[in-house]
Parts: C-alpha cells; structure tokens; sequence
C-alpha cells in the first residue's frame, strides 16, 4: 500500500450519494472530526497529525479557519489564524470561540495573509494549513470518494474555490475511468494556476469553468435543495446550474450554516 492509499484509508470511508430535490447529491459535508464538516476538515485532520499547533490563513468568509480552530481543539493542541481586517464572520468567531487566536492585517492580497501565517508558523515550529487546502494531499484524499459514483449520473457540479476539491474529483474520475463531464462553478479567485499543478495533465477537456455570478463574499438568497442545507458561499451557488441528471457534489457545509 503506497503512502496516499495508506493515508486516505486510515481514517475514512465513502460518503454516500443522496437524493434531495430530485438531484443526486455526493454528501462529502456528512464526514466530520470535532464538529466541523467536510473534504477540508478530512485533509486537516491528516495533516495536523503529530503537529504541536496549527496555523492557517483565511478570508473572514472562509469555513477553513473554523475548521482548522476546531481541529485543533479535538488534538489539544494552540491554534493561530491570520486573516484580514474587518468585521469578524459567524465562522471567524466561531473559531475564536474554540481558542483560536486571530490576528488581523490590513486588507489586501491573500498572499499577504499566507505569509505572515507561513512565517508564524516557521517561527513556532507549528504545521501550516495551507491557505485554500492547496496541497497535494487535498486532492488524493478526494479523488478516492469518486469510487461511489452512480452510473446515473450524466454529469457532476462541483463549486470552485481553490480548486483543489475539484482537482480531486479530475483525478478519481481518471482513476476509476469514468467518462462523466464536469461543471466547476467558480466562486472565488481564479483557480487555473492551482488546477494546473494539482489537477490531472489534460484537465481543461475534463471540465468546464463558468462563474457563479455572485461576489464570493455574497451569500446565495437560496441555498437548500429539496431540504438539504447548502454553503450558501459554495454549492448554494450550483443551484441555478443544476440540470436533470446531474449530481452535485458537496464538499462541506460551514459550521454555522448547518
């Protein structure tokens, strides 16, 4: 068993598909550590393993530094997060409620917050929660919940963030050879750059890419489907998308919104 296989298999198994509003659904928000949900929280779990603290960079809209703060909480272990000014979001207090401790810079670009999480860090010796979970094992950890795929359906819809779930989704549907199209619905910053270092080689004919529409900061006015609570930042953001057949894949669901 190689490294990834090891690492994927430790700690996880298939999260099921699901109908709601008539649509399939791949419900990767039902896998939870410490009261937090979803693929992201599968990777920092990994991660953070043996480390004596964590550090991680997020917008004050990001579920990740919830995530992160709750994760380290289930290890015992200090949490430290960097965002940028402003009011703090429902996630954001969340996670000082759980014992973060954040610190807030000037706004500007996220490559400001990633460095000074990364220097703090360094400087602590803690493990870094790369910003967006851009990491190699973000997208083998997802690409093996493509196993569970239903022959039904003819198309996938997944929201883009990083990209790096959907980076694992192109790399579980070369590994189990299935010919479904993809629809990645951006929802954030561009994520071609990381798609080309984390997705598989060929991924533009893979997929396609449309924008939401919506600032990334702006909530969706509707975000359930057929019952089921969406990210209202994330897949609530599918739903005009949506067409018979297809599946949605749900990466997670932000703590407060559940």
């Amino acid at each position: 068993m190689d490294y990834f296989s090891e690492m994927v298999s430790s700690y996880e198994g298939l999260t099921p598909i699901e109908t709601h509003g008539g649509h399939l659904v791949k419900r990767d928000d039902l896998f939870s550590i410490g009261g937090v949900n979803g693929g992201k929280v599968r990777t920092c779990w990994h991660l953070a393993q043996g480390a004596k603290g964590l550090v991680t960079a997020g917008s004050r809209q990001s579920p990740q530094v919830n995530i992160v703060a709750h994760i380290a909480k289930k290890l015992n272990i200090p949490c430290r997060v960097h965002m940028p000014r402003g009011k703090l979001s429902p996630e954001a207090l969340a996670a000082k409620k759980s014992g973060a401790k954040i610190f807030q810079h000037k706004a500007g670009y996220n490559s400001v917050i990633i460095k000074r999480a990364r220097d703090d860090a360094a400087d602590l010796g803690f493990m870094e929660i790369p910003f967006g979970m851009e990491c190699k094992e973000a997208a083998e950890a997802t690409k093996h919940q493509v196993e569970n795929i239903p022959a039904a359906a003819e198309r996938i819809v997944i929201s883009v963030g990083s990209g790096m779930s959907l980076a694992g989704v192109l790399h579980g549907l070369m590994e189990f050879n299935l010919k479904i199209p993809v629809l990645g619905v951006k929802v954030g910053a561009d994520p071609i750059k990381r798609l080309n270092r984390y997705a598989p080689s060929g991924w533009e004919d893979m997929v396609d890419l449309v924008d939401s529409g919506l600032d990334y900061h702006t909530h969706s006015e509707i975000s359930i489907l057929g019952g089921l609570p969406l990210d209202p930042v994330y897949e609530a953001k599918c739903l005009s998308f949506l067409q018979d057949n297809d599946l949605l894949w749900v990466v997670g669901i932000r703590q407060t919104a559940k």
